[in-house]
């Protein structure tokens, strides 16, 4: 099926599969040969003492206990010594693959001079070479390869102020790199003819993505195992493609369709959203938002980020029409009176505010991050807007669901490093009990994604230690001479200023204490602390997606069975939805949404008619939201997925209404 004008066309798409899957083999090969021959880490697992590697230097050891504290991190977490091998060289190797199309994307963008496009021949490396006095040594005793790899790294650090997930040179991608000879290959590859005209499309590192992982593997998985044995399988076997049409159904529906109701039906979104079904009676007075901050939009699977890519389209629409609304626009003209000033910044306040996604694949993240923030460059650079002179975007809200790491005496030398930030012994229990409640629930979210109710334990553990702090308490002083004083009866309240600063700024306490933590171990000198401190970073990102609530959420949920391992959450926690994933997603989805807000999912058509899913459709579809618009799309949408489709949107209702459909 070919894509539309804003896709790739199914001949750029088969070009880009053979140029991936060859890179994906080109890169592991060399990284293994790395492992062994350089570092003395086999395949197998089994790593060589140190004093059987006489030529590694003191680079070669400080990259060595880098890797080695990167592989113990992830037997941490469950791997085995060869499955963890196995890991580090397939995120390396993915990580590497993705940074330099990502800088292939952003020199089309203009955010800096040619660096990919002609490799060696670069005009931007031939700058560097001629400015830093170490790429100018290189490149004048014929070493260009080296200097143009130093060119590369030099880069990437400059990108991960603005894209940490991606451009991180502080993890174990950024200690080892693939061979030079390796990246080389890779910047030719990535150059060839045939792939010339795919790189101002914001969806190739989506394709990247989607084609990373061979269409072989999902196939043996599947012949395997029914279910998902584990966290990666549910990630690669539900890597489905959402047609462009689709996306642009459920966006409209969804988010535009409740745009064009707050404006009273009349919205430049009725001409640019081409799938709008219009209601049959005209459009509801919806309350609107203050300010079009507040309509967020969360993807709970969000894969490599397309329905967040069409959305920031139509969020750009509603912002401009929202400043020159007197009744929704007050508080956006009030903070940037200059109109040329505002329609500057749009691109970033649609990424810092607006648009959120949770993946249960860092590599997911990293594209979905990647994507949204090429497509601010695109609109900035249609703006002509130099890249000198663009606003920098300080976040992009997507977050990993993972477990936050096992190493638990890292995780008790933290909580006690929390102590100097709160005013009493009291407050520091509290705080640690929070910490550690969200540590022992986040341990499954690595298979449950934004099925995890983590917000719910979170205000369980809240709620617990308010209980306590209120309930009298019976002290004995106990004194070596004398007679014994008598038991006094204490009651702790949330009477005192301090006590009650405390409760109000709890959750912003323990980020800046992650975040405080984390600079502590960016020395270079720990680096089991150093994935300690990124991991509780990315978990509790994810914690503070999922207490939010959004005006509408858009998916394209994993389908089928769970992992065994997730299995008792879902039947306790979703006993009407435990049947299918794609079913408890929907029933999250519906939690997750404000009142009034609404949900655009596709999905298998089976729950529209088997048994097994009546409660679903009763207590869901029909009590808890209301069904707005339904396509009914049958097989072949969704890539080499044997299942037959159907996308639809439903609503959330207002306080006090019924369910009928508008």
């Amino acid at each position: 099926m070919s894509e539309g004008p804003n896709g790739l066309s199914e001949i750029q798409r088969n070009r880009l599969l053979q140029v991936v899957t060859g890179l994906r083999r080109l890169l592991e090969a060399h990284l293994r040969r790395r492992l062994e021959s350089e570092y003395g880490i086999h395949a197998d697992g089994v790593v060589e003492p140190e004093r059987a590697l006489p030529n590694l230097g003191l680079k070669g050891k400080a990259v060595r206990r880098d890797v080695l504290a990167f592989l113990a991190h992830l037997q941490a977490l469950g791997h085995t010594p060869d499955t963890a091998v196995k890991a580090l060289v397939l995120e390396i190797a993915f990580t590497w693959l993705n940074r330099l199309a990502a800088l292939r994307l952003l020199e089309e963008r203009g955010v800096f001079r040619e660096s990919i496009r002609r490799g060696l021949e670069s005009q931007g490396f031939r700058f560097f070479a001629a400015e830093n006095d170490e790429a100018y040594r290189l490149y004048r005793a014929n070493r260009r390869e080296e200097a143009y790899v130093l060119y590369i790294r030099h880069l990437c650090v400059q990108m991960s102020h603005r894209v940490q997930v991606l451009f991180d040179m502080g993890g174990v991608a950024g200690s080892l790199m693939p061979s030079r000879q390796a990246l080389l290959d890779t910047v030719a590859s990535l150059n060839d003819p045939d792939l010339s005209d795919i790189w101002q499309h914001d969806e190739t590192l989506g394709w990247v993505y989607q084609y990373f992982t061979p269409r072989e593997m999902r196939e043996q998985a599947r012949k395997e195992s029914a279910a998902p044995r584990n966290r990666e399988e549910l990630a690669f076997r539900n890597q489905f493609y959402t047609p462009r049409y689709v996306v642009e159904f459920l966006t409209d529906n969804a988010l535009g369709a409740q745009w064009v109701a707050m404006r009273g039906g009349k919205s430049a979104l009725l001409e640019q959203c081409s799938m709008l079904v219009p209601p049959r009676e005209g459009w509801p007075a919806l309350p609107p938002v203050n300010d079009p901050r507040e309509f967020t939009v969360l993807d709970p699977a969000c894969g490599s980020g397309h329905f967040l890519l069409y959305a920031f389209d139509l969020l750009a629409t509603i912002y401009y029409e929202a400043y020159e609304d007197p009744a929704l626009g007050s508080r956006l003209r009030a903070d940037y009176p200059d109109r040329e000033l505002f329609h500057r910044e749009v691109p970033r306040l649609i990424l810092e505010h607006n648009l959120h996604g949770v993946d249960i694949d860092v590599r997911a993240a990293q594209i979905a991050a990647m994507a949204l923030y090429l497509r601010a460059q695109r609109a900035w650079e249609e703006m002509g807007v130099p890249a000198s002179e663009r606003p920098s975007v300080e976040r992009v809200n997507i977050a990993i669901a993972e477990p936050l790491p096992g190493e638990m005496n890292l995780l008790n030398e933290f909580v006690r490093g929390l102590r100097s930030r709160v005013e009493s012994e009291e407050h520091h229990a509290v705080l640690g009990s929070l910490i550690r409640a969200a540590w022992h629930e986040m341990q499954q979210a690595g298979e449950l994604g934004s099925l995890l109710r983590v917000e719910e334990a979170m205000e369980r553990a809240r709620q617990d230690a308010l209980k306590h702090w209120k309930v009298p308490l019976v002290t004995v002083q106990v004194r070596t001479f004398g007679p014994q004083q008598e038991p006094t009866q204490q009651v702790l309240d949330l009477s005192e200023e301090a006590d009650v600063d405390f409760w109000e700024n709890l959750d912003d306490l323990v980020e800046e204490a992650l975040a405080e933590y984390a600079a502590q171990q960016s020395n270079g000198r720990y680096p089991l602390r150093r994935l300690f401190s990124r991991d509780a970073a990315r978990g509790f990102a994810f914690i503070a997606a999922m207490r939010r609530r959004y005006r509408v959420v858009l998916m394209n949920p994993p389908f089928g069975d769970p992992t065994p391992g997730s299995k008792p959450y879902l039947h306790e926690h979703y006993p009407r939805t435990k049947n299918d994933l794609y079913a408890a997603f929907i029933e999250r989805g519906l939690e997750l949404l404000q009142p009034g807000g609404r949900l655009g999912a596709i999905t298998s058509r089976t729950g529209f008619f088997l048994k097994t899913f009546q409660r679903w459709r009763e207590e869901i579809l029909m009590k808890e939201g209301r069904l707005v618009a339904l396509a009914d799309l049958g097989y072949g949408v969704l890539d080499t997925a044997m299942v037959e489709t159907a996308a639809y949107v439903v609503e959330k209702p207002l306080h006090g209404e019924g369910n009928e459909p508008l």
